[in-house]
């Protein structure tokens, strides 16, 4: 009864970092439990006495009786996983060496409280055994540990572990740890081996669907599946997975990924604009009755070849000028091919433009107009309607009166003038521009009245 006693509370006190059979699946483990804490390794004078009393946990183990370890760890590939742990104790028995061949003694140093903190690396060889709930492991690590005020001291780490899992999830761990001290001599820190008990529970798995299949494998973590296409449905049952299927509530051909050709026209309906009506690839599967590239069904002239910028129909000429009215800048006014289906300028058009322009008469000094201008005016817009595609440049000029600079403003002013009114009055004003030249231009004498009259003018030009 005695030696199985021993037995039960080395199965308890052996667990530890517990990250067994952590995969890819379930990353993340968390293990919580009771240590206990054996200084014999370190007042033994041999190697065979260091582990000749490995169950004495009546007289060599510290144990503090309550959770007094945290562990957490994730698997980072090919069985090992990586942990970091954090323990407490309360140090109430100290195995001192020997005299001789005399027996160990066990005194207390004083209830020290005992702090460590560890990283481990763990290797699982359960795949090793190919079992589903034995997983056995080895383990190293290093860490830092505290005794009382005084001892400290970093620590290589080794040792064994063992899990057994109840469920994919949730398993029962013990594991040793031997934990050699960086410090020379006892007093500073010994060696010791630590033990560990407790439960492991694995997490961070997720099967958002529940068939069965985890969402990282699951090609469709959201809709319950079948195993053989990835945790995927396949609605219409015709082999193609829903997630791969183009139609995938109606059965139909690998070929056409699982969408049938009710045609026959070798375009999957999906993809046939025509699904009903044999046509051509070309054109989605839709016929093209006069070849014009264009489908009979959007196809405005289905039995006369025309382009697809007009529906299949051939380009109007409705001017009758040749020029097409998709090119006419005059659609409805015939005109020449050479000036883009508009009537072209003549110099006759030019001389009753200057005519007109002629007798514009202004208010002395000024840029405004006299009142019996305004038909002539008038007369000049209706002539550049005419001629919507061409545009004309106003000169303004004066006679040789006052300084050049106010002649040089008041020519500018008057030419702007007549822009602007022509431009209220629906001229498009990037058609026509402005400028003046003063009393620099003269087409007559400024010496008579007659002749300052004729150089007080606005031209119109035609700018080609």
């Amino acid at each position: 009864m005695k030696h199985l006693n021993k037995l039960f509370v080395a199965l308890v006190m052996l667990a530890g970092f517990s990250s067994q059979a952590q995969d890819t699946n379930n990353p993340w483990a968390i293990s919580f439990g009771v240590n206990a804490v054996d200084t014999r390794v370190s007042a033994a004078s041999k190697l065979e006495d260091q582990f000749s009393q490995f169950f004495n946990a009546k007289d060599n183990w510290n144990i503090l009786p309550s959770v007094s370890y945290l562990n957490v760890s994730k698997y980072v590939g090919s069985n090992f996983s990586f942990g970091i742990t954090g323990s407490i104790n309360k140090i109430d028995r100290f195995v001192q060496p020997r005299i001789g061949e005399g027996p160990y003694t066990v005194t207390n140093p004083g209830d020290l409280n005992y702090y460590a903190a560890d990283a481990v690396i763990n290797y699982s060889l359960m795949n090793l055994i190919k079992s589903k709930t034995i997983d056995p492991s080895i383990h190293i690590g290093g860490g830092y540990t505290w005794i009382g005020d005084d001892m400290h001291a970093g620590t290589l780490n080794g040792g064994l572990g063992l899990t057994y899992w109840f469920t994919e999830m949730v398993g029962l761990s013990v594991r040793s740890t031997y934990k050699q001290s960086f410090e020379d001599l006892r007093e500073d820190m010994p060696s010791h081996m630590q033990h560990f008990a407790g439960l492991t529970f694995k997490f961070g798995g997720k099967d958002t669907d529940g068939d069965g299949i985890y969402d990282k494998d699951d090609a469709c973590p959201e809709q319950a599946g079948l195993k053989q296409f990835n945790g995927c449905p396949d609605t219409d049952a015709d082999g193609i997975a829903d997630k791969d299927d183009a139609c995938p509530e109606v059965a139909g051909p690998a070929e056409f990924q699982g969408c049938p050709d009710t045609d026959g026209d070798g375009i999957a309906d999906k993809d046939d604009a025509c699904p009903e009506v044999a046509g051509l690839k070309s054109l989605n599967g839709c016929p093209d009755a006069d070849g014009d590239g264009v489908t009979d069904k959007s196809d405005k002239c289905p039995d006369v070849a025309g382009p697809k910028e007009n529906a299949g129909c051939p380009w109007p000429d409705r001017d009758g000028d040749k020029v097409l009215d998709k090119d006419d800048k005059c659609p409805d006014v015939a005109g020449t091919v050479a000036n883009n289906g508009c009537p072209e300028v003549s110099d006759e058009v030019i001389k009753r433009l200057n005519d007109y322009a002629k007798t514009i008469l202004f208010d002395t000094n000024k840029a405004s107009f006299k009142q019996q201008t305004y038909p002539v005016l008038q007369a000049m817009v209706a002539i550049l309607k005419e001629y919507p595609n061409s545009n004309f440049s106003l000169e303004g000029h004066t006679d040789s009166d006052g300084t050049d600079a106010h002649n040089q403003k008041l020519s500018e002013e008057r030419a702007a003038a007549v822009k602007n009114y022509l431009i209220e009055s629906g001229i498009a004003s990037n058609r026509l521009s402005s400028q003046g030249f003063g009393e620099s231009k003269p087409i007559d004498t400024n010496k008579t009245k007659a002749g300052k009259a004729n150089n007080r003018r606005v031209e119109v030009k035609l700018v080609k």
